[in-house]
């Protein structure tokens, strides 16, 4: 009997998108600059697959095809696309799936500018885009159309961190003929299995944590051989392309990913965890929370939590005394994107079209980066008492 070979993601994190053989013996794949690419002779010219072999810069080099080869092993789909940013592979996603007449539903918590693709760029081309709470699991049949050919997820919801029960979501899709699509960025092909849970195209802003360090543009779409064409007829159309110095940085930032999102993990805790005993704040959007309204669904489809969550201050304040709180932070900064090792603090405002926002308070959402959590809560101590002195009549 043949013995099982269960190759952990420890591993998988390591040896993904690997040919020393073929890169004279060097252990990470090197950066491959190309345009043009040579066919020696007219039969190979005639007979070269652009699905499968290295024939012109923009359709990919050896280093992008490294780390889409890793990343599609380590979420456990079976091919994957790297674009310029994450919003380009949510680009890419849509439109490969979409067209005049058709339908959409999307999250209600989903990234910004995915949102606004669908309402400033696909609508002037005929597709509609009906928004849906993020918290309605089965129930979104009832909002499925004849024409509806996507159903966008995002789990837990930008800055409000609404989780989305995958699965049930997944089965009702399916059963109407359509697709579904997961921006899995805050989870990672690490922490969570999108394939497993039913999905069909997961999107990542590889910008964040694939990346890791804060100097790469990049985005990334893995898919099953069943919707593998589509996605690359929609990809060659676009333009897209990834740079190979981008793809070299995510390709050495993955094989630490294990490691740094442990991290994360442990100091956003406790991190999480103090804020929750602070009197100026009333509500902390963190999953791996008891406290957090979709905890249990956490707990049942993620492997792990990232650094990523926002909290509710205990009102609303003006700019006079968040900026008296943001501004002398010492280790927050105030900074777009996530995902480095640096811990980043923003004050931000969700746009809803479906369901109501209306907080107690000031929504401010938090990157716990790699620093030790003593200083960070320290920083974050000194500013919660300048923002209360600022806030005093």
């Amino acid at each position: 009997m043949k013995k099982e070979n269960k190759t952990h993601d420890e591993t998988k994190l390591i040896s993904g998108g690997r040919d020393p053989e073929s890169n004279f013996g060097i252990v990470n794949p090197p950066v491959y600059h190309a345009s043009t690419v040579l066919s020696p002779t007219l039969a190979d010219w005639r007979t070269r697959d652009p699905m499968k072999d290295i024939v012109y810069g923009r359709m990919g080099t050896p280093t992008q095809k490294s780390l889409e080869n890793a990343t599609a092993l380590l979420e456990g789909g079976d091919k994957a696309f790297a674009t310029s940013s994450g919003l380009g592979a949510i680009t890419v996603a849509l439109m490969s799936f979409t067209e005049a007449g058709d339908h959409v539903l999307m999250t209600d918590s989903a990234y910004n500018p995915a949102r606004s693709f669908c309402l400033n760029v696909l609508a002037k081309y005929g597709v509609e885009t009906t928004f849906f709470d993020p918290t309605i699991g089965k129930n979104i049949s009832n909002l499925m159309k004849k024409n509806t050919k996507v159903v966008y997820a995002e789990t837990p919801g930008s800055l409000s961190f609404e989780m989305q029960d995958i699965p049930a979501i997944s089965e009702i899709t399916h059963e109407h003929g359509a697709v579904l699509m997961h921006d899995n960025t805050w989870g990672t092909p690490l922490f969570f299995k999108s394939f497993d849970m039913g999905v069909d195209i997961s999107i990542h802003a590889a910008t964040k944590y694939i990346v890791g360090h804060s100097d790469a543009m990049l985005g990334i779409l893995v898919t099953t051989d069943k919707h593998y064409e589509t996605v690359y007829r929609g990809f060659r159309s676009s333009g897209q392309h990834a740079a190979p110095d981008d793809c070299y940085l995510a390709l050495r930032g993955l094989r630490t990913l294990g490691v740094r999102l442990n991290q994360h993990q442990e100091n956003a805790l406790v991190v999480a965890r103090w804020l929750e005993s602070r009197e100026e704040i009333s509500q902390v959007l963190y999953p791996a929370l008891e406290s957090h309204p979709g905890h249990e669904l956490w707990k049942r489809d993620f492997l792990g939590s990232t650094g990523l969550f926002s909290i509710i201050l205990d009102k609303h304040y003006d700019d006079i005394s968040l900026g008296a709180m943001l501004d002398e932070m010492d280790l927050f900064a105030m900074g777009a994107s996530w995902g480095g090792y640096e811990s980043l603090i923003l004050p931000g405002s969700p746009i809803r079209s479906a369901t109501k926002w209306a907080p107690e308070g000031t929504l401010l959402r938090l990157h716990i980066g790699l620093e030790h959590t003593e200083n960070l809560i320290s920083d974050l101590d000194a500013g919660l008492a300048r923002l209360k002195a600022a806030s005093k009549p």
